[in-house]
């Protein structure tokens, strides 16, 4: 049990509020000077008949916890002051023992949690506006699993639809099969663009993509073939992306992988009578929930995302049995995922309510959004590589004799564009900068990496060896309980509850924040005590900057941005 909760247990056993609300209510002050936790009493002045100022008082007479060294009122607050040094103690021996281990918890253990995310089409080259569902969706597939719950991360690759229909047809109107095979993606990018430039001037274009797609839904053997070519292609292509940013998924079951278990979705639909005729359409009428129907089947007997979506959806139920489904999609397919988690719900699958939408912002440049019909797109490939250059570029300047420069390069520069996205709350939009993701200064990778760096090299001067299973039993110094390092050790405590946040919330920014919040807390910490110039309490100093490690590594490694010893 941590601290907030005997301290809610403690306000608890004086009053009638439930033990949750009580909880709730607990702040932290402002200011250090009016304790570590705060209780308002304002609730509690209409059933008690007092100010909550008397309230307080007589509240804070009766906790007598050993883990705080007083508790006083001041006004409407019950103030709790937590016994620093035991505290300390405590916390530091925590780490020390459960390392990489610390701020797991075991809220989902034994159940699986499906996380469908990244999800590009093939034949179209992998931009920034594929970055955010991909680290959004890994890190919180990182975060899922440290709350205890086996993570299934799902590609659902765009690998069927209209708009192979469309490529095909710009194939064998202006393709030249050479430069396709020298450069597929880039070759591909330009055909679908044009086609569109072109579909502007002569609307019948549109109509023969759309043949086209009959034809591959139909096995026409041409159509079978380039689709089966331009898969390929892109696959290596995507690989090559997601080697970058080290991340790995379980399952690369795209939409084609559902074509030939459509038909008894939509057999259970009929068997429901939930199909209904619109327009020579059949559709699932969703007025009852304020929706608009959900297409099962166009007019020409083609299917469409939603018959995928919800045959994906009862293949993952029935193969994985999982307690939740995560769908990292961008907010404008908001309406889509209702409207397939209404239908599921009509099916009678109970399951369907734990079936969420994951919305995310976008990828803007010059403040508009990007377009891979246009050919508005900065390509997510040249971003790394370039980052990856400029870091490069950076470590030659400020440490030339580093060893494994290419390694470390790659790590900070890979590792700014992901932090750069992800401190961001995933609502909000993100205007693309090259310069903002790189500075050293500020809430970016490259700052929480560096001052990771900085710790392991302390350890490294003061000689810390934590094989030698070193254990506080009380402290030499007031270096670690003084009030700089104090707000690190209750920063340090509560990494636990900001990752169970970022699973409640879906918000991996609470955790780059967190890391931030370290950072700076630790270099404001490191400003003002000569660790290694004392070697009275030495061992409690470093056991410190030990932790700090610890739980920066573990942070930066639950958003997928690696940590180097060295920079």
């Amino acid at each position: 049990m941590n601290v907030k909760e005997v301290f809610a247990q403690a306000i608890y056993k004086q009053t009638e509020i439930s033990l949750e609300q009580i909880y709730r209510l607990i702040e932290v002050p402002k200011h250090p000077s009016l304790g570590d936790l705060a209780f308002p009493c304002f609730l509690l002045a209409k059933t008690w008949k007092k100010s909550p100022a008397s309230i307080a008082e007589q509240i804070a007479q009766s906790i007598t916890e050993d883990c705080f060294s007083k508790v006083e009122a001041n006004g409407p607050y019950v103030n709790g002051f937590i016994h620093r040094e035991s505290f300390t103690i405590s916390v530091l021996n925590q780490i020390l023992y459960e390392r990489e281990n610390y701020g797991t918890l075991s809220d989902g253990a034994g159940k699986t949690i499906v996380i469908d995310f990244s999800s590009p089409n093939i034949a179209k080259p992998f931009s920034m506006g594929h970055l955010r569902s991909t680290v959004i969706g890994n890190a919180l597939s990182n975060i899922a699993q440290k709350c205890g719950y086996n993570a299934v991360k799902i590609n659902h690759l765009g690998d069927w639809g209209t708009q192979f229909g469309k490529l095909m047809a710009a194939f064998k109107h202006w393709g030249d099969e050479d430069k396709v095979r020298k450069q597929p993606i880039a070759e591909l990018f330009t055909l679908y663009t044009k086609f569109h430039e072109e579909a502007e001037i002569h609307p019948q274009l549109i109509d023969e993509g759309r043949q086209w797609f009959k034809k591959l839904e139909d096995g026409d053997s041409e159509a079978v073939y380039l689709w089966k070519w331009f898969r390929e292609e892109s696959l290596k292509e995507f690989s090559k992306i997601y080697q970058l940013l080290n991340i790995s998924f379980d399952s690369f079951a795209g939409e084609a992988f559902y074509n030939d278990k459509m038909g008894e979705t939509i057999e259970k639909l009929q068997g429901q009578n939930l199909l209904e005729v619109s327009d020579g359409a059949e559709v699932v009428d969703l007025t009852d929930v304020s929706l608009p129907p959900c297409l099962i089947k166009k007019s020409d007997g083609a299917t469409l995302y939603a018959t995928r979506d919800l045959t994906a959806a009862l293949y993952r139920q029935e193969h994985y049995q999982f307690s939740k489904a995560l769908y990292v999609v961008g907010h404008e397919q908001s309406v889509h995922f209702q409207q397939v988690f209404a239908v599921l719900e009509k099916m009678g699958y109970p399951w369907a309510k734990s079936m969420i939408h994951v919305p995310f912002g976008l990828y803007l440049q010059n403040g508009k959004k990007m377009s891979t019909r246009k050919g508005r797109v900065i390509l997510l490939e040249n971003v790394l590589q370039e980052t990856i250059r400029l870091a490069e570029q950076n470590i030659e300047q400020k440490n030339p004799t580093l060893e494994n420069k290419k390694e470390v390069a790659k790590q900070v520069g890979v590792g700014a564009v992901i932090f750069h996205d992800l401190k961001n709350y995933r609502m909000n939009n993100i205007e693309f900068s090259l310069e903002q993701m790189l500075t050293f200064e500020g809430e970016t990778g490259p700052y929480v990496q560096y001052t990771f760096a900085r710790a392991c090299s302390i350890l490294q001067k003061g000689n810390w060896n934590i094989n030698s299973n070193f254990s506080l039993k009380k402290l030499a110094t007031n270096d670690v309980v003084n009030d700089d390092s104090w707000e690190l050790i209750k920063l340090l405590f509560s990494f636990s509850n900001q990752v169970q946040q970022a699973f409640i919330q879906l918000d991996p920014s609470i955790i780059a924040k967190y890391t931030v919040d370290v950072a700076k807390c630790f270099n404001k910490y490191y400003s003002k005590v000569k660790i290694l110039t004392n070697n009275n309490g030495l061992q409690e100093r470093l056991a410190l900057v030990y932790a700090v490690t610890v739980v920066l590594k573990n942070g930066l490694q639950l958003i997928g941005v690696d940590a180097p010893k060295s920079m």
